[in-house]
């Protein structure tokens, strides 16, 4: 598929490493927030949409499931991307002449034995690429940065060393979202089907609401809720189960769920990566 994938970042961040990984034949867009990402598909300046909804470490990625139910696209795919953090230096500079780092927030302390090891202050800064280009561009001598290995080829900078995270688990999950759902039956690993709703205010309602779930033997791999618009009494939940809309276990179980709740939008019927099964394994 030819065309432009979007994503939030600037290039080089670990979005875009996970636009080249799943859409390698696709021209990666660079968006400043995630709703200019969104903004780019709903609008025909980009096809797609490349979305982090969660991580291994720090959980669910602030404010995307807010966003998600509201953008108008669909989900058509996901990819787990393992994060791995490289060192970066100026070139021709050598790991032991590097004092200071800067990187993402997030990213220093899962470097944390590392810097340790080498002596090196961490400072954070609001987007490891764009550390990477305020490096190449100010040429600071004794900084590095922490970010992928990408950021490097693309910002001329030297990789010093690699996979320096503390634990090799760290993983983020995409969606790869566009305009039109598609409900075609792909994929080696079945599928999987994400939806939003809001249960009805009678006792009991999540947990009757549920029941379905589990009486038809429908796996939910991930259930959280979160509110609406600031009010405590507007909760919304969202939800990932394995299988299609259109397999009678998941239909009965979708069925009860509409008995208990206000409103259920479906978001995306798309195939489960292969990573996913993996890691259950």
């Amino acid at each position: 598929m030819t065309g432009k994938i979007a994503f939030q970042g600037e290039p080089g961040a670990y979005s875009h490493e996970a636009c080249r990984k799943a859409r390698p034949d696709m021209e990666a867009l660079p968006c400043h927030t995630f709703e200019e990402a969104i903004s780019a598909v709903r609008d025909g300046e980009a096809d797609l949409a490349m979305l982090p909804v969660e991580n291994s470490t720090y959980g669910r990625v602030a404010d995307i499931h807010r966003l998600l139910p509201e953008s108008g696209l669909h989900i058509l795919d996901e990819a787990f991307v393992r994060v791995r953090i490289s060192l970066l230096g100026l070139p021709g500079s050598h790991l032991d002449n590097i004092n200071t780092v800067r990187a993402h927030l997030v990213l220093l302390p899962q470097c944390a034995q590392f810097l340790k090891l080498h002596g090196i202050t961490g400072h954070a800064a609001a987007d490891s690429a764009g550390a990477a280009a305020d490096l190449a561009r100010k040429q600071t001598p004794g900084e590095g940065v922490l970010a992928s290995s990408l950021a490097a080829e693309i910002y001329g900078l030297d990789i010093l060393a690699r996979d320096i995270e503390d634990h090799g688990h760290n993983t983020t999950r995409f969606v790869i979202m566009g305009r039109e759902p598609d409900l075609t039956r792909r994929g080696n690993d079945g599928m999987m089907t994400t939806f939003v709703f809001e249960v009805r205010n009678i006792p009991a309602a999540l947990y009757k609401a549920m029941g379905g779930f589990a009486t038809n033997g429908v796996n939910m791999t991930k259930l959280e809720s979160y509110m609406i618009d600031g009010s405590f009494t507007a909760t919304r939940f969202y939800a990932d189960i394995e299988g299609h809309p259109d397999d009678r276990p998941v239909q009965l179980a979708l069925e009860e769920l509409e008995y208990f709740t206000n409103n259920l939008d479906i978001l995306g019927v798309y195939p489960a990566d292969p990573q996913r099964h993996q890691k259950r394994r």
